[in-house]
């Protein structure tokens, strides 16, 4: 059994050419290059969004897009155009929320104050 595990590791590790991170507030996305059985390179973006429950709690909710090599150069093109329209029509940077600021800074904001045992 462990024979099984050992192999699709070993196909994941293979599978795996590239890996880049982006941050962009809440959310993070993950541009992947992988390999087909046949060596052939195509692209994941996945895209993970911190999402808080009632209780505080959190989970990460994510979105997959794959993208064949055949298709890279169509797909840049309508990326670029659509980015720059909108940077044409809507050229004011569009910020989260003040609440979703609050929320993240609730999360992410440690003092070292915080982290002293009580006496």
């Amino acid at each position: 059994m462990m024979e099984g595990y050992e192999k699709k590791e070993n196909e994941r590790e293979r599978d795996e050419i590239f890996s880049k991170a982006i941050r962009a507030g809440r959310r993070t996305y993950f541009f992947d290059v992988k390999a087909t059985r046949k060596n052939d390179y195509y692209l994941t973006i996945t895209e993970s969004k911190k999402q808080f429950d009632q209780d505080g709690r959190f989970h990460f909710e994510k979105h997959k897009l794959f993208l064949y090599k055949e298709d890279f150069e169509k797909f840049a093109e309508g990326l670029t155009e659509v980015v720059d329209y909108i940077k044409e029509t809507q050229p004011q940077i569009i910020e989260e929320s003040e609440e979703e600021k609050q929320l993240i800074n609730e999360f992410t904001n440690l003092k070292f104050e915080d982290l002293k045992d009580d006496e």
